[in-house]
């Protein structure tokens, strides 16, 4: 569920298997799985764009080795020594193959760091480009990937005044205020942002204010209701 609040080992517990890669090509079978994170500090350079509709997402660095102590100066690999694709090579030639017109979007499971040991499930996104650029010491690769309900809109303008996607900053302002605790009952499991003016009745995502914890079961029950 969109905005849910998950562990690490939850989050792994659900895609079945390790996350510590970040980038996990076809993990799910039908669907690939990426870990972001804009945090100050982070080490990659991931993006939040068009108020959550596009995410821009930095591709990984070569190991750290004996022969390699520092992979930020060295070129983001495409391809292991063995000659295979590497995680950022599958996501590029997928990126580029629908771009050519000869496969749909890879479809990728987003999960974004909130602060440590919290991730929040930010939904599905489509790949729909990948480049290499200069970051000024080496060149990397950069992918673009755009909210699934948003491709499927018929709006020629995508930028709409409200947002269902929550920014970082309001999530981790909306954890800090609430204590990390359903605003209801306290419980500190299965939690989800929770817009207090539902979306659908034009609640923004953008402020803090209209942001809350609440646990699974009383968010199902408040559905789109207004407390």
């Amino acid at each position: 569920m969109e905005n849910e609040i998950i562990s690490y080992f939850e989050a792994c517990q659900r895609e079945e298997g390790s996350l510590q890669k970040g980038m996990n090509y076809r993990m799910g079978g039908s669907y690939s799985v990426l870990l972001m994170s804009v945090r100050i500090n982070a080490p990659y350079r991931d993006r939040i764009e068009d108020e959550g509709l596009t995410l821009i997402y930095e591709g990984h660095d070569v190991p750290k080795s004996g022969e390699i102590r520092d992979p930020k100066s060295v070129d983001q690999p495409e391809l292991t020594p063995k000659g295979s694709l590497t995680e950022n090579g599958k996501f590029h030639r997928a990126a580029q193959e629908y771009k050519r017109g000869k496969r749909e979007p890879e479809v990728v499971r987003v999960y974004e760091k909130i602060r440590p040991g919290i991730w929040s499930y930010n939904g599905l996104f489509a790949l729909v480009d990948s480049w290499k650029e200069n970051d000024g010491r080496r060149k990397v690769f950069m992918f673009k990937l755009v909210s699934v309900e948003d491709t499927s809109s018929q709006q020629t303008n995508r930028l709409q005044e409200r947002r269902r996607q929550i920014p970082t900053s309001v999530k981790q302002e909306v954890w800090k205020r609430d204590k990390g605790r359903c605003v209801v009952c306290g419980a500190t499991d299965e939690l989800h942002f929770d817009h207090i003016i539902p979306f659908s009745k034009g609640g923004t995502s953008l402020s803090a204010d209209n942001i809350q914890l609440l646990c699974a079961r009383h968010n199902i029950q408040k559905k789109d209701k207004i407390q």
